[in-house]
Parts: structure tokens; sequence; C-alpha cells
């Protein structure tokens, strides 16, 4: 099993590039991370802890973490669902912490 500090390690290498950013609440990172981790074990993918998993690879492949909606949702709000990725701007508290709406089709969620 991947630890968690190593996850944190390897995402931020790569996703801060990018321009995503960890959520400066550095705990609730690493809770969403642990959460990641025990998916991962559990389905064999990385599935948004956020949402409900269908253990189904193809109908989950819109919520295997980063999710097809955190760029959207980056762009509109400054933070993904979950507010695991966020923008430098809502780190540094320049826009408001508002709730980011669910981008997923309700159907994806029956199984």
């Amino acid at each position: 099993m991947m630890d968690v500090k190593t996850l944190y390690e390897t995402l931020k290498s790569i996703q801060e590039p990018l321009g995503y950013y960890f959520n400066a609440d550095q705990e609730k990172v690493f809770e969403i991370l642990k959460a990641l981790i025990l998916n991962k074990d559990r389905y064999g993918y990385m599935s948004c802890p956020c949402r409900l998993s269908s253990d189904d690879l193809e109908n989950d492949k819109d919520i295997i973490c980063p999710c097809v909606y955190r760029k959207a949702d980056v762009a509109e709000f400054g933070s993904c669902y979950c507010n695991l990725y966020v923008s430098k701007d809502w780190n540094e508290k320049k826009i408001p912490h508002e709730y980011v709406p669910e981008r997923r089709a309700p159907e994806k969620s029956l199984f």
C-alpha cells in the first residue's frame, strides 16, 4: 500500500506545474489522499472519495482522481468539488470559497 506522504509529494510534483495546488489545509488533504489510497485498494483505481463509486471502472472513469470535472470546477470556483485541488488564488484567499456544485450527472451514480 502506498503511503500518504509519498502520494502527496508525487501528485504535488505533477499537478502544481499544471496550475493545480493542494488545499492549504494539509489535514484535509491527507484525509482525502488516505481515502484515495483506500479506494485504490478497494476498487483498483483511485475514485473520488467525495462521490459514490460503482466499483465499475467504465462507469467511474469520470471520477478517477483527478476527475474530469476538476478543470471546470477550478476555473469557475477556484476549487474542485472535494476541495482537494485548488487554484493559487483560492489558497491565498483572493477569491471566495464558494460551494462547488456536483457536475456529475445524477444517473452516473445510480447503479
